[in-house]
């Protein structure tokens, strides 16, 4: 059972705990952005039954009436396996999205599968003309060229900072040069997509330069922000008539999940300890 102290970050422990999670955010005006916890599967069992959850979460989701989808790792549907099971796993789920009108994301973990995800996305991408997404990272000093070449791919592109430690030679390790780089890639989203941008930021200068930028170009875009984090902020943006998304993971593996969360920020560990001390 999912302790209270571990619910900030985490929807529950099942789907049909978080697809009440969903009805719930949709209630504020949120949309819900499902993500099974698991990641990093070097044997293709766990891989293929994880595909197999999100076809039926798609499912699911598609008889709900509900504002939702879904994210997925790489690493947890097959790429430490081989490329190959990667690709089929989530083609299989790309196919169930479609088949239920379901959005589905893909998210971006290390450098050292960039190449492979964003490879498997163009193809997918392209193949079901659009309904999926990739995140990709300001951080890497690569991204402004993968964000020209996916411009003119069907689908969404959602634009993170990056949280993974990645050596100089190949990321931006200043956080000023980070939030540059961030800028800059927002702006040229801005001019050359058409199909939609995703702003995964909780930075509030960042939400700000999305919004003039939609008023300049028109850009259709949406705000992704993680549950628990700036939860405020996430209602009052919806409130004022933004679209936004909130990232909920669930599922049993929760623990290295929340672990990461309450190290992330002061806030959290803070919020962590009252709960455990019972003044949460």
């Amino acid at each position: 059972m999912l302790p209270p102290v571990a619910t900030r970050f985490v929807a529950g422990e099942s789907a049909p705990v978080a697809i009440d999670h969903a009805r719930r955010l949709n209630a504020a005006g949120i949309g819900a952005i499902l993500n099974l916890l698991g990641e990093h599967y070097d044997d293709r069992a766990p891989a293929d039954d994880d595909a197999a959850a999100y076809r039926q979460l798609l499912a699911d989701l598609g008889d709900s009436g509900l504002d939702a989808c879904v994210s997925v790792k790489p690493s947890q549907i097959g790429l430490p396996v081989d490329e190959s099971v990667f690709r089929e796993n989530l083609r299989s789920i790309v196919a169930a999205g479609d088949d239920h009108d379901r959005f589905v994301w893909v998210d971006m973990e290390g450098s050292a599968t960039t190449d492979a995800t964003l490879d498997a996305f163009v193809d997918v991408a392209r193949e079901f003309d659009g309904g999926v997404g990739v995140c990709v990272q300001a951080n890497l000093r690569r991204t402004r060229e993968d964000l020209a070449r996916l411009a003119d791919v069907p689908g969404k592109v959602r634009l993170v900072k990056g949280a993974y430690d990645e050596p100089a030679s190949i990321a931006y390790t200043d956080r000023e040069a980070v939030d540059e780089a961030y800028r800059e890639d927002l702006r040229f989203c801005f001019r050359a997509y058409d199909g939609g941008i995703a702003v995964g930021s909780h930075d509030p200068e960042m939400i700000d330069l999305a919004t003039d930028l939609h008023d300049r170009y028109g850009t259709p875009f949406e705000i992704q922000m993680l549950m628990g984090v700036r939860e405020d902020a996430q209602r009052e943006l919806a409130a004022a008539g933004y679209d936004v998304m909130q990232y909920a993971p669930f599922g049993s593996k929760w623990f290295s999940y929340f672990s990461r969360r309450v190290r992330e920020r002061r806030e959290n560990l803070a919020f962590a300890l009252r709960a455990i001390a019972g003044r949460g």
